[in-house]
């Protein structure tokens, strides 16, 4: 069972309250600030509620004629069949019901609550831990700032006066969300000078920005290039993203999936290129979100050139490289003391190219360094036999790692003449790291 958090106007409807033990008078508190015409009906009502003024007691067993002309319904009685009476009965007029310690019963639930003035706050689990969303609750109010009601204040008041100012509706959407953000970040309403220099940054041209959104998980992108993405207007992303990512874009922002993996493209690299300049000029602030580093094996290069090829205005976010990471993550460093002093990253996206790609192969046997090759994965076995063949001994350590960061990380380890054959044995499939060189046989992690 699924339940959809609605926000509710409830000044002055009417509720019913059947019980009037701790457990209704903590439901009644839960709603008492928003201002709803409450009746307890119990043959026992705690002296709280009877002292209460804001509420109506009768005291007395729950009737039928208690529901006419009530919005909702709280059984929360002590005795498990009047509460199951009531919300029938409840369910029959298609009221909304709530019944204490029988989810299935609900059409609604109590979330866990922050309330600041006009901020609300409603947290829940669907009944499955109440003690998660009371740790959510507390951790959430820990995070609003004391000057809350002043800050909101403000900014209901900068909605009409930015309609004024700004009439696009996108660029004055991403106004509002900066000096959102730029309040919570200092606490406190926007000086005048603040929202003078947030009005001039709305004027100005449209531009890309590239960020790197690090390998798999989305906890790898940086603090800065999640910042970026949280201000995109536009944003273009690649596959093999996580989802989690894509989600911290404001939901007024134009998502566009290219599909971008190797191997297969949904998008030709000339249209994203076209695509980005095109909504750049449009005054976007556009966000091209790419998988590991923009500039390995990325196109980001590319991307660049187009852009500034049309006087648009591009900055670059770097990310965390499956290159160095998912070997990492595996216990695998790319350099170590003694074992290896440099790196070298190939790519074996071009090796249909058939002879180029293994003229460069043959160069690499040479290198005493760690050799890592990406999207190279279906060609293990020709990397392999072409180095052996052109110096690097049979016994030279290997290992290819697929995964991520999610626990979902497999690791085959050995040497340039059985790897091929292990790889095949555990069924791995791409995309995946290859790494070749001494610190392949390192185990530096638990993984």
């Amino acid at each position: 069972m699924e339940y959809f958090p609605f926000f509710m106007d409830i000044e002055g409807k009417k509720g019913l309250v059947i019980g009037g033990g701790g457990v209704a008078a903590w439901k009644v508190g839960k709603l008492l600030p928003f201002a709803p015409k409450l009746t307890v009906v119990a043959p026992f009502i705690l002296p709280e509620l009877l002292e209460n003024p804001a509420i109506a007691c009768k005291q007395r067993t729950f009737k039928e004629e208690d529901l006419d002309g009530v919005m909702f319904v709280i059984a929360a009685s002590d005795d498990p069949e009047v509460n199951a009476h009531a919300a029938a009965l409840g369910r029959e007029r298609n009221l909304l019901v709530n019944v204490v310690d029988d989810r299935q019963a609900c059409g609604f639930v109590f979330p866990s609550l922050v309330k600041e003035g006009k901020l609300t706050i409603g947290i829940s689990t669907q009944g499955a831990s109440p003690q998660v969303a009371s740790a959510l609750r507390s951790q959430t109010a820990m995070a609003i700032p004391c000057q809350i009601e002043e800050i909101l204040d403000y900014l209901g008041q900068l909605r009409e006066y930015a309609k004024e100012q700004i009439p696009d509706t996108d660029r004055r959407c991403v106004f509002l969300k900066e000096a959102a953000d730029l309040c919570m970040e200092k606490g406190s309403p926007l000086t005048e000078d603040e929202e003078k220099s947030l009005l001039e940054k709305q004027e100005q041209a449209g531009s890309v920005t590239l960020v790197g959104a690090g390998c798999g998980s989305f906890d790898l992108i940086t603090v800065r290039g999640l910042n970026a993405l949280r201000h995109a207007q536009v944003l273009v992303y690649d596959d093999l993203l996580d989802d989690r990512l894509i989600a911290h874009a404001a939901e007024s922002c134009e998502r566009i999936y290219v599909g971008k993996r190797s191997g297969k493209h949904s998008m030709p690299q000339e249209r994203i290129n076209a695509l980005l300049t095109e909504r750049a000029k449009q005054g976007k602030r556009v966000v091209r979100l790419k998988g590991g580093d923009p500039f390995v094996f990325g196109r980001g290069g590319e991307e660049i050139l187009a852009l500034k090829k049309e006087g648009i205005k591009v900055r670059v976010i770097p990310g965390v490289t499956s290159a160095i990471a998912l070997p990492a993550a595996a216990g695998i460093p790319v350099t170590h003391r003694g074992l290896s002093r440099d790196f070298h990253v190939i790519t074996g996206h071009a090796s249909d190219e058939g002879e180029g790609f293994l003229r460069e192969v043959k160069a690499l046997a040479s290198l005493q360094g760690t050799l890592v090759f990406l999207m190279a994965f279906t060609h293990l076995e020709e990397i392999a036999q072409e180095l052996m063949q052109h110096g690097k001994k049979p016994e030279t350590p290997a290992a290819v790692v697929h995964g991520n960061f999610d626990g979902s990380l497999q690791t085959v380890r050995g040497t340039l003449a059985d790897i091929a054959e292990k790889v095949r044995r555990e069924k791995m499939e791409t995309p995946a790291v290859i790494v070749i060189g001494a610190c392949a046989e390192l185990h530096l992690c638990n993984q």
